[in-house]
């Protein structure tokens, strides 16, 4: 099995960076929602030329954060910025993701976010057939604690035992799932050991006094990749 694929996501400084270019990171997000983390394209832009400064590993896609999104929305940043990725995490409508990837080809990301502590195996099921919609042009879901003021990033767990229905729908139909929400270094062994997701996803749980912090960067990516 290979190991978890990792997503640093709320990168907003170059030299924070350009810290991490040794690190085996497969996804580096940057969020153009409403956010204490939203980042203009022009910087997005900025953020991406450095991933090409990657020697050791292989360069990281930068993926972009959206919430509920206009197509011109997300026309002016693919202009500005040619993002790898686009991370939806609001409503969007399965016809809404068929026509963004149709436009820009890019990996399309769905996120299903939760309320904090909420177990509900009924409405998952039904979560589940609803997915079925995006099928066939969405590459990953993503799992996320729901936030009322943002839609995510509050650096809170789900209830971690809602993941095994949406684990078994990915995985019959070959669709990477990524676990974000509250994660850190002193539980994300257990969530990969334990649930076996793609790739995880974290922001808050790396940073200090709400800035990136390298050293829990570091700290991060090993605890993963060692899982």
């Amino acid at each position: 099995m290979l190991p978890a694929a990792v997503k640093i996501c709320g990168l907003q400084d170059v030299e924070v960076l350009k810290s991490m270019i040794n690190l085996p990171v497969d996804y580096i997000g940057v969020v153009f929602a409403k956010s204490r983390r939203q980042i203009t394209p022009e910087k997005a832009a900025e953020l991406r030329s450095v991933l090409f400064e990657w020697s050791l590993h292989e360069r990281p896609k930068l993926a972009g954060v959206f919430v509920n999104p206009t197509m011109q929305e997300l026309k002016h940043v693919m202009e500005t910025v040619s993002l790898d990725v686009i991370q939806l995490h609001g409503q969007e409508s399965a016809e809404f993701c068929q026509q963004v990837k149709e436009l820009w080809h890019a990996d399309l990301f769905k996120v299903v976010s939760f309320p904090k502590d909420e177990t509900e195996q009924d409405a998952d099921y039904a979560a589940v057939q609803r997915l079925n919609d995006y099928v066939g042009f969405v590459d990953a879901i993503l799992l996320d604690t729901f936030d009322p003021l943002y839609g995510g990033g509050s650096g809170k767990t789900f209830a971690w035992e809602r993941i095994p229905v949406y684990a078994e729908w990915a995985a019959e139909r070959r669709i990477a799932m990524f676990v974000a929400g509250g994660l850190q270094t002193d539980n994300v062994q257990h969530l990969i050991q334990t649930y076996r997701p793609y790739g995880v996803d974290v922001s808050s749980g790396v940073e200090t006094e709400g800035l990136k912090d390298i050293s829990k960067i570091t700290a991060f990516v090993e605890r993963v990749k060692q899982a």
